[in-house]
C-alpha cells in the first residue's frame, strides 16, 4: 500500500515459491509508524502468521527480507537490510542483518520487503525488476560457492549495477548455521542460509532505477553532511574502525580479559598479538572498504590465494584464533574467506569446533580434533559445508552435539546460538546480554554492553548495579536503528568524544564510577520514555526521521519503538516455549571463576535477571504481561 511517508517505497510483497505468484500484502501508514521496517516490521510480519507450531523446515515458515525507511535517503551508513524466519538452529525467531547491496537495490526495484512463502518444487532463483518477478531455472548454480554463484549472475544479467544474495553449499545442504551472502557481506547468523536451502532458492536479484522519496531533499542532505562529519571526527567511527575495524578491539579484550581463550574457559591468549588488529592492519591488510552507502568503511581487504578478498571481523579472529588455540594470522584470513565461499556463520563454526576439541580432550567424543592442531581445519569446514563424515554430525552444531555426547556445560551457546567471543565472566552485565537476546547468544541483539565494560567506557564490569536496565535500553536502541536500516556501529558515536579521548581523564573516571549508580535513573528513562521527548546531540538518527521520512521522531519516541520491537520478538518466541528456563548460560560462565583468586569473576546471572524482568514488564517466566503487550500496542 502506498505511503504518505518519504523513505518507503510504499510497497510490500508475498511471494509464493510454490506456485510462483505474487501479490501486494498490505502494509498501512499506521504499522509503519509502529513498526517501522527492517527486523520490527518483520516481527510484526510473523508474529501474525506464527502460531508455534511451525518449523523451520516447513513451508509454513515465512521469511522476511525487509529493508529500512532510511535506506535509499543518503543517511549515513543506511544500506542494510534484515532477513527474518523461524531458526533452525534454535528453533524460535531468527534474524540477520546485512550489508551488501540487496537492500539498496531492492528499494531501487520499488519494494520495502518481500515475503516468502511455500517452497519450490524445483531448484530455482529468483530475479526482481521494476514490477517484475521472474523465476529461473538454478541447475547451473546449485553446488557453487557464493562467489561462484554472484558471478554466475553478473553474466546471466549482464549488468553490474544490481543487488543480490545467495546462499552456499552450507545452506543447500541445511548445515544449521548456514549464512546468506550479499557481495562480500553475510547474514550469518541464526542459520537462515539452511532456510533458503531447504526452499530449494538459491539466489535472489534486485534491480531497479526508482528514486527512494525524501520528505525535506535539502535539510535531509544538509543534515547528512554534519553527520558524517561528526562520524568522521570520532574516535571510534572516525579513526579506529576505519584503520582496523572491528579487528582492533582484540588487544583491549586481552586487556581487560574479554578475549575467549580455548573454548572460553580463559579470557586471555598468550599470543594474542598475533591475531589482533594491529597485527592485521600492519602486515595484512591491502585497504578498507565499507557497505554500499557507508561512511565508517570498516571492512579489511587481505590477500587471500593471490587475490584481494574481504578480511575477519573481530568475532572471527578471536573464535578461529584463541579459542581454538591458534595464533596464525594468515589460517583465520584463509578459512574467513573460505567459510564466506561455503556459505557458513564464522561465530557458530569455530564454536562447534571448539566444543569438539574440548569434547575430544575430555573423551566425551573422539573427533580426533585438539586445542592448537589445526592443519586439517579447511578440509573439515568442507565436510561440514556438504556433510560428509564427522562434518555430518559439526553441522548440527554445539547444543545438538552436547545433547547427544555430554558436555552441555561447555557447549558455549544460548538457546541454540553460539557466542560470541567476548567473555563474559569479565563482563557481566554483557553476560546478562547473551542469556536474554532474542535469538539467542548474539552480542548485538543482547544489547552489547560490553562497550561499557571495557571496550568503550571502564566501568565497574563485575558488578550487576544497573546492568539491567543498561541492557534493556541499549537493546531498545540496536533495535530501533537497525529497523531504521542502518548500521549498529553509528550508534558508537554516541559515546562522547572527550571520554574517550581521555580515558584516564578526571570526567572519565567520573564518569565510569557514576555508571553504576544511576541505574535508577536509566530505569526512569525505560518506563517512561517520553520524558525525553527531545533531539540529543551526539545521537543523530532522530533528527534524520523528520526531515527524511516526515514521520515525528525524538530519543523518548525511538527508544519506545525499539522496546516495541524487542518485546515483539519476545512475544513470537513465547509462542514456541521460550520462558525464564532458556534465558541462560553455560556453566562454564555461572558456576566457575575466571580467575579462582577472583571468586566475583563469573555472572550472577540470575540477580540481573530477576532486575531486568521486571525492567521489561515481563512475569518471573520471563513471558511479557499483557499490560505490556497492550501498553507497546502488540496485542
Amino acid at each position: 500500500m502506498s505511503s504518505n511517508y518519504g523513505g518507503y517505497m510504499g510497497k510490500v510483497m508475498e511471494i509464493d515459491l510454490t506456485t510462483e505468484t505474487v501479490k501486494e500484502y498490505p502494509w498501512t501508514d499506521e504499522q509503519r509508524e509502529l513498526y517501522i521496517g527492517g527486523k520490527i516490521m518483520a516481527a510484526r510480519i510473523l508474529a501474525d502468521h506464527l502460531t508455534g507450531k511451525e518449523t523451520a523446515f516447513s513451508e509454513d515458515n515465512w521469511v522476511v527480507i525487509s529493508t529500512g525507511p532510511l535506506t535509499g535517503t543518503g543517511a549515513p551508513s543506511s544500506g542494510r537490510f534484515n532477513i527474518s524466519a523461524l531458526s533452525p538452529q534454535t528453533g524460535i525467531l531468527g534474524s540477520s542483518n546485512c550489508g551488501g547491496s540487496f537492500g539498496y537495490y531492492l528499494k531501487k526495484a520499488g519494494y520495502d520487503a518481500i515475503i516468502l512463502k511455500g517452497k519450490c518444487r524445483t531448484k530455482r532463483w529468483l530475479e526482481i525488476a521494476e514490477d517484475r518477478f521472474i523465476f529461473h531455472d538454478a541447475d547451473d548454480l546449485w553446488g557453487s560457492t557464493t562467489g561462484v554463484c554472484l558471478e554466475k549472475l553478473t553474466t546471466l544479467l549482464g549488468k553490474k549495477n544490481f543487488g543480490k544474495l545467495c546462499i552456499g553449499p552450507a545452506g543447500e545442504n541445511l548445515v544449521k548455521y548456514a549464512a546468506v551472502v550479499s557481495d562480500e557481506r553475510a547474514a550469518g547468523r541464526t542459520g537462515l542460509g539452511a532456510v533458503l536451502g531447504w526452499k530449494n532458492l538459491k539466489a535472489i536479484t534486485a534491480s531497479g532505477t526508482k528514486s527512494v522519496p525524501v520528505h525535506d531533499k535539502e535539510q535531509t542532505a544538509q543534515w547528512c553532511k554534519k553527520w558524517i562529519a561528526y562520524l568522521q571526527n570520532h574516535p571510534l567511527t572516525g579513526k579506529q574502525l576505519p584503520q582496523m575495524g572491528t579487528a582492533g578491539l582484540i588487544s583491549s579484550m586481552q586487556m581487560h580479559g574479554l578475549l575467549s581463550t580455548k573454548n572460553y574457559s580463559a579470557g586471555q591468549f598468550a599470543d594474542f598479538d598475533k591475531i589482533s588488529g594491529e597485527t592485521l592492519a600492519e602486515e595484512y591488510n591491502i585497504t578498507n572498504k565499507g557497505c554500499i552507502t557507508c561512511t565508517i568503511r570498516c571492512a579489511r581487504t587481505v590477500n587471500v590465494g593471490g587475490n584481494a578478498v574481504k578480511g575477519p571481523e573481530l568475532e572471527t579472529l578471536g573464535l578461529l584464533g584463541s579459542n581454538i588455540g591458534n595464533s596464525d594470522m594468515q589460517s583465520i584470513l584463509d578459512w574467513n574467506h573460505q567459510l564466506d565461499q561455503l556459505g557458513m556463520d564464522t561465530i557458530s563454526t569455530a564454536n562447534t569446533i571448539a566444543w569438539a576439541m574440548e569434547a575430544n580432550e575430555k573423551g566425551l567424543w573422539k573427533s580426533g580434533l585438539a586445542f592448537g592442531s589445526t592443519e586439517t581445519l579447511s578440509d573439515l569446514f568442507d565436510d561440514i559445508a556438504h556433510r560428509r563424515g564427522i562434518g555430518d554430525e559439526l553441522a548440527e552444531g554445539s547444543k545438538r552435539l552436547s545433547e547427544k555426547y555430554g558436555g552441555k556445560e561447555f557447549a558455549m551457546h544460548v538457546k541454540g546460538l553460539e557466542l560470541a567471543a567476548y567473555e563474559p565472566r569479565r563482563a557481566v552485565g554483557q553476560g546478562l546480554g547473551y542469556a536474554v537476546s532474542n535469538r539467542g547468544g548474539c552480542h548485538l541483539n543482547g544489547g552489547y554492553l560490553v562497550i561499557l565494560e571495557g571496550l568503550g567506557l571502564n566501568t565497574d564490569a563485575q558488578t550487576p548495579k544497573a546492568k539491567a536496565d543498561f541492557t534493556m535500553l541499549f537493546q531498545n536502541l540496536m533495535e530501533m536503528i537497525s529497523a531504521s536500516g542502518q548500521c549498529l556501529f553509528t550508534s558508537y558515536a554516541f559515546f562522547p568524544t572527550i571520554l574517550l579521548k581521555k580515558p584516564n581523564g578526571l570526567l572519565t573516571k567520573i564518569v565510569n564510577a557514576a555508571i553504576p549508580h544511576v541505574g535508577w535513573a536509566v530505569r526512569l528513562i525505560n518506563k517512561f520514555p517520553r520524558i525525553c521527548a527531545l533531539h540529543l546531540p551526539m545521537f543523530h538518527h532522530t533528527k534524520m526521521f523528520p526531515l527524511a521520512v516526515g514521520m515525528k521522531m525524538d530519543f523518548g519516541r525511538y527508544i519506545q519503538i525499539g522496546e516495541r520491537g524487542y518485546n515483539l520478538e519476545r512475544y513470537i518466541n513465547t509462542k514456541f516455549g521460550i520462558s525464564a528456563d532458556n534465558d541462560k548460560l553455560p556453566k562454564r560462565l555461572t558456576n566457575v571463576s575466571q580467575d579462582p583468586k577472583h571468586p566475583e569473576t563469573k555472572v550472577p546471572l540470575e540477580t540481573m535477571k530477576k532486575t531486568y524482568y521486571k525492567a521489561r514488564g515481563w512475569d518471573k517466566n520471563g513471558v511479557p504481561t499483557n499490560r505490556t503487550l497492550k501498553r507497546l500496542k502488540i496485542k
